[in-house]
């Protein structure tokens, strides 16, 4: 039985995410780094994507009525 590569979690991406765009911000680095970088940071961006994408399905299921009906309210925060 072949072993899964298990993903980062959404907080981990995105602390890698942050650790790429500091790197390249910095004039300090080659092309090949740069772009090597670049095409990480993307594919970490598009998985936070994915992942809040999920999230908020799950929280419209979750919001849903007996009746199935969905109840949208806008999200405010507590110290609001």
């Amino acid at each position: 039985m072949a072993k899964q590569k298990k993903e980062p979690g959404f907080e981990k991406s995105l602390e890698r995410l942050e650790e790429i765009v500091d790197q390249l911000e910095s004039d300090d680095l080659e092309l090949e780094k740069s772009l090597a970088l670049f095409e990480e940071g993307v594919k970490l961006a598009e998985a936070c994507n994915q992942r809040l994408d999920q999230a908020e399905k799950k929280v419209s299921l979750l919001l849903k009525d007996s009746e199935g009906a969905l109840s949208e309210e806008p999200f405010q925060a507590e110290d609001e």
